[in-house]
C-alpha cells in the first residue's frame, strides 16, 4: 500500500507519520512535513493589559508532555516516511502537487497540515483522508480538543477519521474515538494519549479503504462550535486549568457513560477491533 502524509514538523507530527510508517505492509513513498517559522509560545494573539505568562507556560507544558509521549518511539524508531520539510503554507503549490504525483500514492493521509485546496481533492476524491482533533460537527476549527475542556465538556474529546473536502472539517466521517482519560490527568496528557492512537486506525484504514462502509452521520441539525485560534486568550487558559482544580474531570468520570451516550460517536465497523485498543 503506497501512501503519502501531508503532516507539520513538530514531534506529535513526526510520530504519527513515523509510526504508519513502522508498518511492513504500508510503504510511505512521501512525508511532506511543513515547517512552522513561528514560536508557538510568542506568535499567539497579545492581551492589552495582561502579559502572556500564562499562555506561555501552557504552551511549554505541551511541549514537555509531548516529549515524554513520543521523543522515546521518535528516537529510536527508523523514520521510514520519506519526510520532505517545505514551508508553512506550501501545501498546495504547483510544485509539491507535482512531487505528490510523482511518487504515484494511492491514498493520502492528511494530519496537521495547512488547508488542502484544488487538483488534490478531485485527483484523490475517496482516497484523501484527514484525521481531525476533535469531534466534528460539533466542534471545528482549531484548539477543537482544547475548547472542550474550556467550556466543561470532556466527552467531546475526541479524534475524526474523515473523507477531505474543500471544507473546514466538513468532509464525510469514517470514524471516531475518544482518549481514556484518567483522574489527575493534565489537559496535555489527554491530548497526547489521544494522538498515540492515531496511528492505529491510519494503518487498519490503509490496509481496508477499499472495503470500508458508510457510516451513519451524525444529525446535520447540530449546533456546532468554529474555533479559531484568535480566541486562545489568557483568561481562556486560567478557565481551562480552574476547571481541572474544581473537579471536571472527576465529575465526567463519575458520568462517563451517560454524557458520552448524549454525544454518539461515529463507529465505522471495519475499524471497531482498532478502536478497543484505546
Amino acid at each position: 500500500m503506497k501512501v503519502c502524509i501531508l503532516t507539520g514538523s513538530e514531534l506529535r507530527h513526526t510520530f504519527v507519520r513515523t509510526a504508519i510508517a513502522a508498518d511492513p505492509e504500508i510503504d510511505v513513498v512521501l512525508s511532506l512535513c511543513e515547517k512552522n517559522n513561528k514560536n508557538p509560545v510568542t506568535s499567539f494573539p497579545r492581551s492589552k493589559d495582561v502579559d502572556n505568562d500564562i499562555r506561555r507556560v501552557h504552551i511549554e507544558d505541551r511541549r514537555i508532555s509531548e516529549n515524554d509521549f513520543f521523543a522515546h518511539f521518535v528516537n529510536y524508531t527508523k523514520d521510514k516516511s520519506h519526510p520532505l520539510f517545505i514551508p508553512k503554507g506550501s501545501i498546495n503549490s504547483d510544485e509539491n502537487i507535482s512531487q505528490i504525483l510523482a511518487s504515484e500514492p494511492e491514498i493520502i493521509f492528511c494530519y496537521g497540515s495547512s488547508i488542502i485546496k484544488g487538483a488534490l481533492l478531485e485527483l484523490y476524491a475517496g482516497r484523501f483522508f484527514n484525521c481531525h482533533l476533535g469531534l466534528s460537527p460539533w466542534y471545528r476549527g482549531s484548539g477543537t480538543n482544547f475548547w472542550p475542556l474550556v467550556n466543561k465538556e470532556p466527552e467531546f474529546v475526541g479524534a475524526t477519521f474523515m473523507h477531505i473536502d474543500a471544507g473546514i472539517d466538513t468532509g464525510e466521517i469514517i470514524h471516531q474515538i475518544r482518549p481514556k482519560i484518567y483522574i489527575n490527568d493534565t489537559p496535555h496528557q489527554i491530548g497526547n494519549r489521544l494522538i498515540s492512537g492515531v496511528p492505529a486506525i491510519y494503518k487498519t484504514l490503509a490496509k481496508q479503504y477499499k472495503i470500508l462502509t458508510k457510516s451513519k452521520q451524525p444529525p446535520k441539525k447540530i449546533t456546532n462550535k468554529i474555533c479559531r485560534r484568535n480566541d486562545f486568550t489568557i483568561e481562556s487558559v486560567v478557565k481551562l486549568y480552574k476547571n481541572f482544580n474544581e473537579g471536571m474531570i472527576e465529575n465526567y468520570l463519575a458520568n462517563k457513560s451517560k454524557r458520552d451516550k448524549n454525544v454518539p460517536i461515529v463507529r465505522n465497523i471495519n475499524l471497531e477491533e482498532t478502536r478497543l485498543i484505546f
